[in-house]
């Protein structure tokens, strides 16, 4: 199995607090990451942490500029032109890089509307903002394969279909209609997934620390591969060292560099996250899950889910749905 479509397949994404902004010149509205307590509140109502939310936008009309935390240069937008933020990344929106912004949590935009209207009344200027939740879980991954911002212009939007999802997207999540949630989680994935493709083919995230840098290293890649096509397996150093070609000292080093942690505890990690996903999409019995992801039984799997996330799956599965998670 390719690890990037097992990663995909089994990260927990959801979309929420999707917005259509119509804005008119002078206007200025930024995430600064400090929060009201009345918009903590808010955020929490809908089981969101900001340090787990992506932001994604798309410019339907109109145009304007874009200033993040850490880019040195506002980046112009016009109309067709589409941006992703990885989670907790600072950022504001703006008619022009000298307007003053507004932090979207004073901008008093009532949660149950899904268009709002703000600015001086001058140019117009029609935007698609929302956010992309991943689970506590997944974030570990995902901050791995998401750049800091992943710009895509109008041109490579349409070529991707991204113009069509944001509408889906936007109609979906302003309409009451049955299975609305499902159908914007799907979407999200969707559009999440034909966001990144150009950017994890591109050559120069090989560079890139982390998880990117062991899917393209030729051995650690086959051993990732290996692991992931057949997760159920009794997994140790040897056997991983041994599907990448590699003895085990000399793999276990060169897994370390670029993962950032050794191969066992890659293992646990990861067959946590598809625990995660097992308990949330089915309702199988944890001793099935435990051996379908490579333990002898669910005391096995309960021990090593406390000890990787703090709490039971069975507790973690309650938490889950009070927060009101897809599944």
């Amino acid at each position: 199995m390719d690890p990037l479509a097992d990663i995909f397949r089994t990260m927990q994404v959801r979309a929420t607090l999707q917005r259509r902004i119509e804005a008119t010149a002078p206007w200025g509205l930024s995430h600064s990451g400090v929060e009201t307590d009345a918009h903590r509140a808010r955020l929490e109502a809908h089981g969101i942490s900001l340090t787990e939310t992506a932001t994604f936008a798309m410019v339907s009309r109109g145009s304007c500029w874009l200033t993040v935390d850490g880019v040195p240069d506002a980046i112009e937008l016009g109309a067709g032109d589409c941006f992703l933020l990885a989670p907790g990344k600072f950022f504001a929106l703006l008619d022009d890089p000298r307007t003053p912004a507004v932090s979207f949590c004073d901008a008093h935009l009532p949660d149950e509307q899904h268009v709002f209207h703000y600015g001086g009344g001058g140019a117009s200027t029609t935007l698609i903002v929302g956010l992309i939740h991943f689970g506590a879980a997944a974030v570990k991954s995902i901050t791995q394969l998401i750049p800091e911002i992943v710009l895509i212009r109008s041109e490579q939007a349409c070529k991707a279909g991204l113009d069509s999802i944001f509408q889906l997207l936007a109609a979906e999540m302003a309409e009451d209609a049955p299975a609305a949630d499902l159908v914007s989680t799907r979407l999200a994935e969707i559009l999440l997934i034909q966001a990144l493709r150009p950017q994890l083919s591109n050559s120069m995230l090989q560079d890139r620390p982390g998880w990117l840098r062991g899917i393209f290293d030729p051995n650690i890649g086959a051993a990732l591969r290996g692991f992931h096509s057949e997760i159920s397996h009794r997994w140790t150093v040897e056997s991983l060292a041994s599907a990448a070609g590699m003895s085990r000292s000399a793999f276990a080093l060169r897994f370390k560099q670029l993962l950032g942690q050794s191969p066992l505890e890659y293992v646990t990690e990861w067959r946590m996250q598809k625990a995660i996903q097992l308990l949330r999409e089915t309702n199988r019995k944890l001793a099935d899950i435990a051996r379908q992801i490579g333990y002898d039984s669910d005391s096995a799997l309960n021990k090593a889910f406390k000890r990787v996330l703090g709490t039971t799956p069975r507790e973690y599965v309650r938490l889950d749905r009070v927060e009101g998670n897809p599944g």
